[in-house]
């Protein structure tokens, strides 16, 4: 079976934009509708791939969190230079904490994170993500049960020095949360698959999630 890689997406509509940023091992895919729910509220909505995602492990793990951070902040460029000046940054998971750094580096609207990681992971734990991730590609490509735990077994041996880079990430962006000035909304996902915002009473929002993460 052919593997068709998520892309980067657009919605133009409104002045007010919306940066979509998905999470680790995750593509736009998981907040495309999100994005087109956005884009019939009258937002335009813009969500780049980060490099490494949607695609194989092996090129997953020639990548890193300097470059995905880059790909989140082209995003945001990609938005200014096209005339939108009011940006609202929104990121599930490691896109959430790609958020709350562009909001203490760059002047945003308003940032919205969704589930975002403020302990750093285990590298157990980063580890295993990516052997899902692994996992369920080799599944999607249509190869053996035989195939793929060779191929699995010879991909946990390679080494994976980026995930204590994005240990180290999470922990410096936690550390400066206190500075941030925009307005921050934070939203975890329930198993209900329903997101509660916890703001200021006037901008109390409950929205159903309809993606999956």
């Amino acid at each position: 079976m052919k593997f068709v890689a998520p892309k980067s997406f657009t919605y133009e509509a409104g002045n007010q934009a919306v940066l979509l940023l998905h999470g680790f091992t995750g593509t736009t895919a998981d907040v495309r509708k999100l994005g087109r729910h956005l884009h019939k509220m009258g937002y335009t909505v813009h969500a780049p791939l980060y490099r490494g995602h949607g695609v194989g492990p092996d090129e997953l793990t020639q990548t890193g969190p300097v470059q995905w951070w880059q790909d989140a902040l082209d995003g945001y460029q990609t938005l200014m230079a096209q005339g939108y000046e009011s940006i609202i940054v929104a990121g599930v998971s490691m896109g959430g904490v790609f958020a709350l750094k562009m909001a203490l580096e760059l002047p945003v609207k308003a940032v919205i994170t969704m589930s975002a990681p403020m302990h750093a992971k285990s590298i157990g734990d980063l580890s295993q993500r990516i052997y899902d991730y692994a996992y369920n590609f080799k599944r999607i490509e249509g190869k053996s049960s035989e195939l793929i735990e060779k191929e699995l077994n010879q991909f946990k041996q390679k080494p994976k020095p980026f995930l204590t880079d994005l240990q180290q990430f999470i922990i410096e962006v936690k550390g400066k949360l206190v500075s941030i000035t925009s307005l921050l909304v934070c939203c975890k996902v329930l198993k209900t698959n329903r997101c509660t915002f916890k703001v200021p009473k006037k901008f109390m929002i409950r929205y159903k999630q309809t993606t999956k993460n």
